[in-house]
């Protein structure tokens, strides 16, 4: 891999560690921690997204970026899922919380697919 794509892949992954903390920390920041559901969902989602990342920060992996994706997807639809897009502080959190960790996770991908782009 190019070293100017490692770069740039290197500030991606930091991007979604970034939202990993800030989706961790969002029940406490945006008020909705005395409702459960969304508040563990949120927990589990941002500890798996920060494994995730600290392992594509150790060794890079495509599907790593896609798991991400996943959990950026799970986001978005999870408050009607789970029942908790009532809350609107939890499910606008998790909706666009989702929409940032996809549009990175997709950012990362196509520079995976596209090294031309960084030439």
């Amino acid at each position: 891999m190019p070293n100017t794509l490692m770069e740039g892949k290197r500030k991606q992954d930091w991007a979604n560690l970034v939202l990993a903390v800030c989706l961790f920390i969002s029940p406490w920041v945006i008020g909705f921690a005395a409702d459960t559901v969304p508040t563990w969902n949120a927990w589990i989602v941002a500890i798996a997204l920060g494994a995730l990342t600290i392992a594509a920060l150790s060794v890079f992996a495509e599907w790593e970026e896609w798991a991400n994706l996943v959990l950026g997807l799970w986001l978005i639809v999870s408050p009607w899922l789970l029942g908790f897009a009532a809350n609107a502080n939890a499910m606008w959190t998790s909706v666009v919380m989702g929409v940032l960790i996809g549009a990175v996770s997709l950012w990362a991908v196509w520079d995976v697919n596209h090294p031309q782009a960084h030439a």
